[in-house]
């Protein structure tokens, strides 16, 4: 049905929006012939926009690969896997840095650019922008992931395991993405700096509306941000939800990252919370 022209259609009849992720059927399959394994069997995952979705599972079950078909670094065996409405293997062409910005486990920032070249560098490969312009729009996102202005001329040999991250993340919005992918972000963190972190990630979620999906095994930090989690296992999502729902859902790989010592320890502040909550 199409509405009178000029006469803007109901809110019933509007489209809905379209899902910042969108993969279906999903097979992922590595080796030929007799030594061909599949990670992914008709595997099912939508992210919505403004979410904060945490992907969990065993070793093995294609947790990162996932993360690299959601970038286009690897194609499909089956299935389609798109990303803002568009199909994924798009992302290696031009402007894919102002769709999708990724933060590696380990930042992995050029070593021999220091931290305002590492930052600037999607800009700079562009080459249409005046680089007195780059460098401001570094040093924006240097301020934004809470560095200072003489961190800029530092090599990465000279950050803390904290600010490394933290220049890393600059990186990764320097082209202002709507979706941000993270691999592992607390990993190698004490406590401290990864909830300094995670609280850094919260704000800027909120501040700049994206959406964010976040491979982890960190149980602090899955509780600390996650709207949703999807469960890897069995070769496709098993169940999504929110954390705490789906920390009671009845299978073997559940029960033991969960509710083990590690995650009933986790979920402790949570739980004490709604206590608290409830007694008011």
């Amino acid at each position: 049905m199409v509405s009178a022209a000029g006469t803007p259609p109901s809110p019933s009849l509007q489209a809905a929006p379209i899902p910042v992720v969108r993969i279906a059927g999903l097979w992922s399959v590595f080796g030929q012939g007799d030594k061909a394994f599949a990670v992914h069997q008709d595997l099912d995952l939508v992210v919505e926009q403004g979410e904060m979705l945490s992907i969990v599972g065993g070793s093995g079950t294609g947790k990162t690969v996932l993360l690299r078909q959601m970038l286009g670094l690897l194609k499909p065996t089956r299935g389609t896997v798109e990303v803002l409405g568009r199909p994924a293997s798009e992302m290696g062409r031009e402007g894919a840095a102002s769709r999708v910005g990724m933060l590696f486990q380990h930042g992995a920032l050029f070593s021999a650019f220091n931290v305002l070249d590492n930052v600037a560098f999607a800009l700079r490969e562009q080459g249409s922008l005046p680089d007195d312009l780059i460098r401001d729009a570094a040093m924006v996102k240097l301020q934004m992931v809470g560095l200072k202005p003489e961190h800029a001329a530092r090599m990465p040999s000279d950050l803390s395991g904290g600010m490394i991250k933290r220049v890393a993340l600059a990186r990764a919005l320097i082209m202002d993405p709507p979706l941000l992918l993270l691999d592992e972000p607390t990993a190698g963190l004490d406590p401290t700096s990864a909830d300094e972190f995670c609280a850094l990630l919260r704000e800027l979620h909120a501040a700049l509306g994206l959406t964010l999906v976040m491979v982890t095994h960190d149980l602090d930090t899955l509780f600390a941000l996650s709207s949703r989690v999807a469960v890897l296992a069995e070769k496709k999502v098993l169940v999504t939800g929110p954390p705490r729902e789906v920390a009671d859902y009845d299978h073997p790989f559940v029960e033991t990252f969960f509710r083990g010592e590690r995650g009933r320890r986790a979920m402790a502040p949570l739980s004490s919370g709604q206590a608290a909550a409830g007694e008011t």
